[in-house]
């Protein structure tokens, strides 16, 4: 074996690359081990390194459900909160993937004046503070009666996920061929089943890649959330913002939320590294 091959270990990697990748890992991880015992803990204080009291040692000398018991219970309302996300998120993915494809495919395909200064204004969601967008919003739904309900919380999750979804999808419209559907429709297809049978699998994966990222944004959006809905309809992020709010600390509720409001995320990232390939994000479909 010569000196460069004992440089690398089995998977291809050199020790600074293990030990740059290592020291990553535990930067990321870090702040969430505090999250992770606190979760756990019943009597943790200052400055003592670990709780002095355990949940799992506590939970059989009270009455009350405390720490998980009380974060699983119908009093922490987490499972309505989850429900809430839940369908918000599906409905505020399918509708937006809905108004973001059109969109997409003239951007990417086609030229005309001032397209520019669309895709400029696609993007003012991103750059207007979103407390300016809540306010205004929030005016407009009182008067249209949407306030406090679920088809105003969705409507209102459109306006920072649209911008994310055209983007995604108009970069795949741009790397993908037209020859395909040129040669459908010199065989006859009309444009819907061209768009159907050639056009959508081939845009499919960017079109999950959307979909994912658009989930994930409507899933952790809370300003909108709280001032559309009003306090009438709670997800993950509110519900997370009531318990930080009402103690100003770190109990174990708060963190056993906390850590179950990441998992979407977590989940999401599993599945696009599983199904969706790298190159999905920056080259669409290339046959």
């Amino acid at each position: 074996m010569t000196i460069r091959e004992r440089r690398f270990s089995r998977d291809g990697l050199t020790p600074f690359q293990r030990f740059y990748l290592i020291f990553f890992a535990l930067t990321v991880l870090s702040p969430l081990i505090p999250m992770i015992i606190a979760s756990f803990a019943f009597r943790w204080f200052w400055p003592d390194l670990l709780p002095s009291e355990w949940w799992a040692s506590a939970r059989h000398t009270l009455t009350q459900p405390i720490g998980w018991d009380y974060v699983f219970s119908p009093y922490s309302r987490l499972f309505t909160a989850i429900r809430n996300t839940l369908v918000i998120g599906f409905s505020v993915t399918l509708l937006c993937l809905a108004i973001s494809l059109p969109a997409a495919r003239v951007l990417a395909r086609e030229k005309f004046r001032a397209k520019g200064l669309v895709e400029f204004f696609l993007l003012t969601p991103l750059i207007v503070p979103e407390v300016a967008i809540g306010l205004g919003v929030l005016l407009i739904f009182i008067q249209l009666g949407l306030a406090g309900s679920f088809v105003g919380i969705v409507l209102a999750h459109l306006i920072p996920t649209v911008p994310y979804a055209i983007r995604v999808l108009t970069s795949v419209f741009q790397n993908l061929s037209t020859d395909y559907e040129e040669q459908a429709m010199v065989l006859g297809a009309n444009p819907l089943k061209t768009f159907w049978h050639i056009t959508l699998p081939m845009i499919f994966p960017g079109i999950m890649a959307g979909g994912l990222f658009v989930f994930l944004v409507s899933s952790n959006v809370f300003l909108l959330t709280f001032f559309v809905g009003r306090g009438q309809v709670e997800t993950l992020p509110t519900l997370l913002f009531t318990k930080v709010s009402s103690g100003g600390v770190l109990d174990p509720v708060t963190a056993g939320i906390t850590l179950i409001t990441m998992l979407p995320g977590i989940i999401l990232l599993l599945i696009t590294e599983r199904f969706i390939r790298e190159e999905v994000f920056a080259k669409g479909f290339s046959g």
